[in-house]
Order: C-alpha cells, then structure tokens, then sequence
C-alpha cells in the first residue's frame, strides 16, 4: 500500500526526526526514543525520499545534516512553533478556574510549598486540576518545547540554554547551596572554605543534575579537586539520610533545610555551614512567552505570590545570618 505523505509528515515521524537531528547518533536516537535502530533508519529514510533528497550522510564514523537536513530542522520547529501557538491561543479563552495545569519541576527541589500551594489551591477551586511532574533538565526544556507542561519550576542560570526567545521567566527566591559535613571542630562555623569542605566521601545529586554541576564548578573555579562521590540520590531527602547514615558529607540548598530540625542533625553528628565562596542561584517558574496570559496560568502565578506573602516561607532566606 502507497505511504501517504500525510503519514510521513505525522507527529511521530518529525519527533524522530527531532530526536536524530539533536543526538546526530541512530543508536543514541533509538534508545531515547525507546525503538529499535532499524526501526528509526526506516522512518528517516521515508522521510527523505518523501522529500527527494539526504537529510543527513556520513563522513566516516560521524553522522552530518546535509543543508535539505537544516531547512527540515528549521520548517519542523516552525510547525511545532505554530501548533503551541495555537494551543497557548485556544487555552486563553478558557476558565481561570477549571482545567489542568502541569508542573515540571526539577528533580532536586524540595516541594514542600509547592505541595501545600497546590492543596490551597484546590480547596478554593477543585475543578483546577495541578499536576507534578518531577522532571530533569532536559525533559524540562523538552516538554515545554513540546507543550507538555504549562510551569517550569528550576534553577537559574542555566548555561545549557542557548536559545531564551520563546520563553520568559519569573523569580521565586534567591537560594544557595550549604555544606553539611561531620567536623566537629567546624560545628561553630557560618561559613566553610571550598577547600575545607573536602575531608571526605560525599553523597550528592547524580553527575548531570544542576547542583551538582554548580557544586562541581565551584570546586573547579577554586582549583580545588571534586569530591569523590560516592553515591548519588535524586531527592535531597535520601542525601540527607545517606549522608546521616554513611558519615558523608553532602551540600543542599537552604531552601530545603528550612524544612528539617537542624538541631536533630547536629545530635546525629552532622553540621551547617555557608560555603566560602557562596554558591548562589534563582529558584524561578519559566514558561513559554505569554503563557501567563492564560487565565488558569496567569491566576496560579498570582495566587503563588499572595500564598507566599500570606505564608512567608521563605522569609528566613532573606534573613541576614
């Protein structure tokens, strides 16, 4: 039976062609996308003899676009540009009370306000559904260029993103990261060197996540080693325990120890402390320009802003130490 274009050009066949286009790698392509390799070269293949030309070649081991390959890449994100220019449209005009909302939030950030957010939220509207997704880095970009979620919840900078034009970003708190170790002849200490906060094995965040990339650069900026690492959770609960367990030392953002008796802590034997250079960064929701402009998303941000002053969680954040 004759292959339809309209079955070529489907959602399927461009997120494969997306998926090949950003990993240049038919095996690396492949896993992502959870099919086999032959599998994914048959559809690239329909593809261009859809178009009746290579969209990519190889030059020895490496795989290269070819220039019809760049205006495939630039006319693909064009239509996905267009279709969630169409959904952003259709969803301003509905409720500001009813509907789903979905949250991407990164992996490592404690969610705790966010949790109590929600629940107040639905008690005054329990037709607005919130939904969490927790989320690394990649997926988060991924889905909100796909529309997946409304509300990015993450750390900012973030120097993997290149291209900020679609989206806009609004500030939550200003957060950085402390250090938790075992010394007791720091216990009275605010604040530890970088290179004093090496006396032993860590537990932390896995290798890509962005405060242990952050953690990571600090170290480097100093000239001082990484520390061996050695195990890594995603959650900054199963760190802290690890590290309480293991006599590790460990780092996580204030944000997250304004939730834990740091007293108990110190009767386990593990201590606070600033680092010396501070490792500072935003806690920010980002979302697609005008994204906000929709009346469920534009309220959620409001009500955020109120819940907070009401709430004043992060006030100690704030606070001179």
């Amino acid at each position: 039976m004759k292959t339809t274009q309209e079955n070529i050009f489907s959602s399927k066949t461009l997120t494969y062609f997306l998926q090949l286009s950003e990993t240049m790698n038919y095996t690396q392509a492949a896993q992502i996308l959870g099919i086999t390799q032959p599998a994914l070269t048959q559809q690239i293949k329909k593809l261009e003899r859809t178009v009746g030309t290579n969209l990519f070649y190889s030059v020895g081991k490496k795989l290269k676009m070819s220039d019809a390959g760049y205006i495939m890449l630039k006319t693909t994100h064009q239509i996905y540009d267009l279709l969630n220019q169409a959904t952003d449209e259709i969803q301003q005009a509905t409720s500001s009370t009813t509907g789903d909302i979905n949250l991407g939030i990164l992996a490592s950030i404690e969610t705790k306000v966010f949790e109590k957010f929600a629940l107040e939220l639905y008690k005054e509207n329990p037709d607005l559904v919130i939904n969490f997704h927790m989320l690394t880095r990649k997926e988060i970009w991924e889905s909100l260029e796909n529309n997946k979620i409304d509300l990015a919840i993450m750390y900012l900078p973030d120097e993997s993103i290149k291209n900020w034009k679609p989206y806009s970003s609004k500030k939550i708190i200003t957060d950085d990261l402390w250090l938790i170790h075992h010394d007791e002849k720091k216990a009275g200490r605010k604040k530890v060197k970088i290179k004093n906060a090496n006396d032993r094995g860590w537990v932390m965040y896995p290798t890509e996540y962005y405060l242990n990339v952050a953690l990571r650069e600090m170290f480097k900026n100093n000239m001082v080693d990484s520390p061996h690492v050695q195990a890594r959770f995603t959650m900054p609960e199963q760190i802290l325990n690890f590290a309480v367990h293991a006599g590790l030392n460990t780092a996580l953002p204030k944000s997250y120890l304004l939730n834990v008796d740091l007293d108990e802590l110190q009767n386990k034997g593990l201590y606070t402390a600033q680092f010396d250079p501070n490792i500072t960064f935003d806690l920010e929701f980002v979302y697609r320009k005008n994204k906000n402009e929709i009346p469920r998303i534009g309220r959620f941000l409001d009500k955020f802003d109120e819940f907070l002053a009401k709430k004043d969680y992060f006030s100690r954040l704030t606070e001179k130490d």
